[in-house]
């Protein structure tokens, strides 16, 4: 009885060792199977539309800073600040004795060379006749005659050019309005010694019926388009008060200072309300053509190197490079090497290697 006792305790003490060996093997190998799970969604494009605020500057439609072309003093000014000028109205004469001195100098030598030419022109007519009787008149003074004449007319024609030259220089005495618009700045008095080397305009004429009002916008907006082509703006001098504009032109071109681009916008300032070099605050809801990949800003890894997401492909983690484009709220448009239907780590960071096993679970 005690032998079939110790027979069955040492076959229960086998099978408990082959039981506890079994489980120290497999644990290991469960251990390396075993993956973490994490949160993802699936990857889809969006419509959207977003209200961005900008500072902008409203700059006149038009402006002159007006210069004497010659020196001179001025004689009578006819303008101040504020005054409404219409084209082409007086603005400022100005007084340059030594200039009017040539003007008459440079008539008076027209006359001369006029008179001298007309003289020299008889001669040879009265040759050219005299010449019709063979043998009357050398051949050396017909010659003579017919140069002098031709000296004659060059001198004229070079006196008639002097003559225009001071003519156009004393048209330049007075000083005409270059569009309709408004005085903004006077720097000179009657009096005031003015020429090509003041560094000051004497006057600055600004059309301010209608403003432009210039944006900077960063590169990652310039693709999109404010929705229907109009911007909204305040200005501090009327609180509460909303104002619009319509989209004009665009630069074309990035400042490579500080990456925008210049988009004008017109504004009808037929009433005067608004002044040029006011600052207004800017919204401009922009829409894009087509839609885009939005996502959560979550999921966007930014470190020293590179900007990337994380998206499983098969279980495994593969970083992929974006480019960021609009934020919206909790989320951010993004570009780069993606598809729709990509599955996505919801909350990414660099400690997920490419190549990693990951078990997705779909975020709710």
């Amino acid at each position: 009885m005690s032998k079939l006792h110790f027979i069955i305790a040492t076959i229960i003490t086998a099978a408990l060792l082959s039981v506890g060996c079994n489980s120290n093997s497999t644990k290991p190998e469960q251990q390396q199977t075993k993956s973490d799970s994490v949160n993802v969604f699936i990857l889809k494009k969006e419509s959207f539309d977003k209200n961005m605020a900008f500072p902008g500057e409203l700059i006149p439609y038009e402006r002159s800073e007006i210069f004497a072309k010659v020196a001179g003093y001025i004689n009578d000014l006819k303008v101040d600040i504020g005054d409404v000028v219409q084209k082409g109205q007086v603005l400022v004469t100005l007084d340059a004795p030594e200039m009017i001195a040539n003007y008459a100098q440079a008539s008076a030598d027209v006359q001369t060379a006029k008179a001298k030419y007309l003289g020299s022109l008889d001669a040879y007519n009265r040759i050219l006749n005299a010449d019709k009787v063979p043998g009357t008149v050398a051949t050396g003074e017909k010659e003579r005659l017919k140069s002098q004449m031709q000296a004659d007319s060059a001198a004229l024609e070079a006196t008639k050019s002097k003559l225009n030259n001071y003519a156009q220089l004393k048209d330049y005495l007075i000083i005409r309005a270059p569009f309709s618009g408004v005085v903004t700045q006077r720097n000179v008095d009657p009096g005031t010694l003015v020429g090509s080397a003041n560094n000051k305009p004497m006057l600055v004429v600004e059309s301010n019926s209608k403003l432009r009002l210039r944006l900077p916008v960063p590169e990652a907006y310039i693709a999109a388009s404010p929705e229907n082509g109009a911007i909204s703006f305040t200005v501090d001098a009327y609180p509460g008060v909303q104002f619009a504009a319509k989209l004009s032109r665009k630069a074309g071109a990035l400042n490579l200072v500080n990456r925008t681009e210049s988009w004008e916008f017109i504004y009808d300032n037929t009433d005067r309300r608004l002044k040029s070099g006011m600052f207004a605050n800017c919204t401009i809801r922009f829409k894009r053509s087509v839609p885009s990949f939005v996502m959560p800003s979550t999921s966007i890894v930014t470190n020293q190197e590179k900007r990337f997401v994380i998206r499983l492909t098969n279980g495994k983690a593969e970083w992929v490079d974006v480019r960021s484009g609009f934020a919206l709220n909790d989320k951010t448009e993004i570009f780069g090497s993606l598809t729709e239907g990509d599955t996505i780590v919801l909350r990414g960071n660099d400690e997920i290697k490419p190549g990693k096993q990951m078990i997705p679970r779909i975020a709710k």
